[in-house]
């Protein structure tokens, strides 16, 4: 009975670091993915132009840039309105989306609107007239939203004006401007794809329509500013536990083995005034990823110099359990760091004979042999730096190794409570519970808004402190 629980505990522990290493074999993999794409999400494709086959037919005459459009006939009734929408939906993947009209001739009545309308809109009513539409109208300053009762909004518009519309996806409102200044706003009560809209209603009124090919009348990007700046203030007005961040920086610090940084960072919350004091109800054991500090800064720095033969010797004294398994996804990083290395420095004979020696076993080995081609490629470019496998020489890939390394000693020590806590450090399990949130906010709103980025976030909190 007590053999077949060792066996059992004994696979459970092989199974585990399997585990381990095949988590930090993917993030190398990742960066494969960031060189060969290095964008994170598609950009979408805006509004350029009018689209000159569904409109209002004979109500209105479109110019040839289809960025202008005229009124030509005499209206009779409400139905002889000219209505255009943009050959494109509004981008939903941003904080804010806008587009302006210039009005060149009022014409006889000024009957002129903008605003938003959906693919299904009736392309002779005016905007905010019909259903899944909103508008705000020149001749009376009101918003129509959904029914031919407006609302007191804004001003009157006539010509020389110039006249904007956009969404907020943020607040989920719409906002309208005139001549540079924000009219008002209103809660966007439209789901799906919603199109910039423009209508004339009255003989020979005219408007030109700028979708962003020259600069807007209203300081957009001062808009997108302040509304990250409400975002932030309204961060800023959380309230943490006292010195929570200090606590949270000082785990980071011990779990990837900083020692140096970590004594300097003691030592600066000691000098301030009052001192800082940590206690330990932060959400991580301090004895876990205390445990080995000095090795595990040891081979960090022996890694991140590129010493990888060095690395593996002090494995071999200090954890031999760690790389016993030669074909292990811990010990196949470290042979292909060292391969990199080789080729870093320019002999190359030496990185064809070591490949041949250690990258060879694993070839046609499931879950590896792609990573070994990406590897056995460097060989193949003159500068290699810049080539599509180029990642594999950056800084980032000794990190991966060094990180990997670092949570196989953290996964050795025998009084460890978290079974994750190798893994990651509290800052980055925080880090991702942030980003999680972020895309589940962004998932409710119908995905719409900015896609989240934490580099940006993080230095948009940095800026709004400058």
């Amino acid at each position: 009975m007590t053999n077949s629980n060792s066996n059992s505990n004994s696979n459970s522990s092989k199974n585990q670091k399997q585990d381990l290493g095949a988590y930090f074999l993917e993030l190398a993999r990742l960066g494969a993915a960031r060189g060969a794409s290095g964008v994170e999400e598609e950009e979408e494709e805006a509004p350029s132009e009018l689209n000159t086959i569904n409109s209002s037919g004979g109500f209105q005459v479109v110019s040839t840039d289809k960025l202008s459009v005229k009124y030509t006939t005499l209206a009779l009734h409400g139905h002889d309105v000219g209505v255009v929408q943009a050959s494109k939906p509004a981008p939903v993947k941003r904080l804010v989306y806008y587009f302006e009209i210039f009005v060149k001739d009022a014409g006889d009545k000024g009957q002129i609107a903008i605003g938003f309308t959906t693919d299904s809109f009736k392309m002779r009513r005016q905007p905010g007239w019909e259903a899944n539409s909103c508008g705000y109208h020149g001749d009376d300053g009101m918003l129509y939203r959904g029914q031919g009762k407006g609302e007191t909004f804004g001003p009157t518009y006539t010509a020389n004006d110039i006249v904007g519309a956009g969404i907020n996806y943020a607040s989920q409102e719409f906002f309208f401007t005139k001549n540079g200044a924000v009219v008002g706003t209103v809660y966007k009560d439209m789901k799906g794809p919603l199109f910039p809209t423009v209508a004339v209603h009255s003989r020979n009124e005219e408007v030109h329509v700028n979708f962003g090919q020259k600069p807007f009348a209203f300081d957009l990007e001062d808009f997108e500013k302040q509304e990250r700046m409400k975002q932030q203030t309204t961060i800023e007005k959380i309230s943490l536990m006292p010195n929570v961040s200090y606590g949270i920086v000082r785990s980071y610090l011990l779990h990837y083995g900083y020692e140096d940084t970590l004594n300097s960072f003691d030592m600066a919350s000691k000098t301030t005034v009052p001192p800082v004091y940590m206690a330990q109800e932060n959400g991580f054991s301090e004895q876990d990823i205390t445990y080995a500090l000095n090795q595990r800064k040891t081979l960090r720095q022996l890694i991140k110099r590129g010493e990888i033969d060095a690395a593996l010797g002090k494995l071999r004294d200090w954890y031999p359990q760690i790389v016993q398994d030669d074909k292990s996804a811990t010990c196949f990083l470290l042979h292909c760091q060292k391969f990199i290395e080789l080729v870093r420095v320019g002999a190359l004979e030496g990185a064809v004979k070591y490949g041949r020696i250690e990258l060879a076993k694993f070839f046609g080995m499931a879950g590896f042999e792609d990573f070994v081609q990406d590897c056995v490629a460097l060989l193949a470019y003159e500068q290699p730096r810049e080539s599509s496998v180029g990642y594999l020489l950056e800084e980032s890939q000794r990190e991966v190794v060094a990180d990997t390394v670092n949570a196989m000693i953290l996964s050795t020590n025998p009084n460890l409570k978290d079974s994750h806590g190798f893994l990651q450090s509290c800052l980055e399990r925080l880090l991702r519970q942030l980003t999680a949130c972020c895309l589940e906010r962004r998932s409710l709103n119908g995905d719409q808004g900015e896609a989240f980025r934490l580099r940006r976030e993080l230095n948009v909190g940095k800026t709004s402190k400058c």
